[in-house]
């Protein structure tokens, strides 16, 4: 039997063609990815003079180079006949185009056309350069936007400076990196990171040792944000769904919730941090309570960092913790969880070999954490394309296994919209307000 809405949160409907249709796909690519701030790579990334790295969204690719100046970004395509001048990732004190040689420098000037004087003349008055495109930085990534009247950076990130600077992201590096190449909507991708709601089901192992899993979710402008702060519960302890807590002895409950944290998620907290976590064992009676326990771990963790020649920030209070919640969605195609030590970040967008289809999209998996000066990783991004048979970490796969079943379940000829959760699932339904905004003018309500 259908129940009415609690007063003052109505039923949102996001329609099934938001995810399904290729006419929906194609005007985001028109009206969306070229009219937003977009994540590129990390600043770490582009360290030299010369450094390239190339970022593809629907039909448009973008280059960006550190130049002696500073960072720059263009349009990827040679004015001659279009072919795209650089590829992946590198360094060149220059870009050439392999097709027919034309020449632009780090600053996007044309350098050289071969054979100039055939034209007589006629190219004196064209514009032979690349194309600019706007490119800021925020928390150690790198942002382009290609609406060159657009709004700045920091207007577009409207609140999220505030929550997140202290968590100081900037300061962390890769730890590693995965894309794949997924059957489904990049929102659909994207969207399974935008909500706890779905912990209890998709994740129940979790639930034996991460505190009250209920969520709480609101819009910040376009971005949104979910956190834990309803009856909160030490992290440790289990779920009010289960019958009581699963370990009777605090310091076990917290150890176990950094093994399954370090060991099957391999992002947020650190192995630092889970290394530092068994010492409580050690230092703390049988009979602690939890929230003691898990306190002693995270000061055991700041321990180790400092020893490790890195630092905590120091303007994340834990206030400043609980203030910026859990989980970010960054609008459009980001999503973080960020940590004392650590943070994950994900990215989704539309295949760029088949941009206007619906079923296809590239999902990157980013961890990151601080590291000691010199002591970061070189890293390699691990390329999945076939997710049932290669393991990304068992919580991960948990959610990467929902995804095909809904792409294919909202294709059914009985859906024909999703019913998000009004209080756990507000990322969500903020999330299509304002793509629809973009996609077709208004929101549909």
């Amino acid at each position: 039997m259908a129940t009415n809405p609690k007063p003052g949160l109505p039923l949102a409907k996001l329609r099934a063609e938001n995810y399904i249709s290729r006419e929906f796909a194609q005007g985001e690519n028109e009206h969306l990815w070229g009219k937003v701030w977009l994540v590129a790579g990390r600043v770490e990334e582009l360290k030299e003079v010369g450094d390239f790295l190339t970022f593809n969204v629907a039909n448009e690719s973008i280059v960006v180079a550190r130049s002696k100046d500073g960072l720059v970004a263009y349009h990827n395509v040679c004015p001659h006949r279009g072919r795209r001048l650089a590829d992946g990732c590198g360094r060149s004190s220059q870009f050439r185009c392999k097709y027919h040689g034309w020449t632009f420098n780090l600053e996007g000037k044309n350098t050289q056309v071969l054979d100039r004087h055939d034209w007589e003349g006629a190219l004196d008055d064209e514009r032979l350069d690349l194309w600019p495109v706007r490119v800021d930085t925020w928390a150690g990534f790198i942002w382009i936007c290609m609406d060159p009247d657009g709004e700045s950076l920091a207007e577009y990130l409207e609140t999220i400076p505030e929550y997140l600077d202290p968590f100081e992201l900037e300061e962390m590096r890769f730890r590693w990196k995965v894309e794949l190449h997924l059957p489904v909507n990049w929102k659909v991708a994207l969207e399974a990171f935008m909500e706890g709601y779905h912990v209890a089901a998709t994740h129940p192992q979790l639930i034996k040792v991460a505190g009250n899993d209920y969520t709480q979710s609101y819009a910040q402008g376009k971005h949104a944000h979910f956190g834990y702060w309803k009856d909160v519960q030490p992290l440790g302890t289990s779920s009010p769904r289960l019958a009581g807590n699963v370990y009777s002895d605090a310091r076990e409950g917290v150890i176990e919730f950094f093994r399954q944290i370090e060991e099957d998620l391999n992002a947020i907290q650190t192995d630092r941090d889970f290394e530092a976590a068994k010492k409580i064992m050690d230092v703390l009676p049988p009979d602690v309570d939890a929230m003691t326990a898990m306190g002693t771990a995270i000061e055991l963790g700041r321990q180790a960092a400092i020893e490790d020649g890195t630092n905590y920030p120091e303007r994340l209070t834990f206030e400043a913790l609980a203030k910026a919640g859990s989980d970010w969605h960054i609008f459009p195609n980001c999503v973080t969880l960020p940590y004392f030590d650590g943070a994950l970040w994900y990215r989704a967008r539309p295949d760029s070999l088949d941009p206007s289809n619906p079923d296809k999209c590239v999902f990157e998996i980013w961890s990151l954490k601080r590291y000691g000066p010199g002591k970061e990783p070189k890293i390699e991004t691990r390329l999945i394309t076939d997710p049932v048979n290669e393991s990304v970490g068992l919580i991960l796969d948990q959610d990467i296994a929902n995804m095909t079943e809904v792409q294919a379940g909202m294709k059914s000829s009985k859906f024909a919209y999703a019913r998000p959760n009004p209080v756990q699932e507000m990322e969500i339904i903020n999330f299509h307000k304002t793509l629809e905004r973009y996609v077709l003018g208004q929101s549909r309500g």
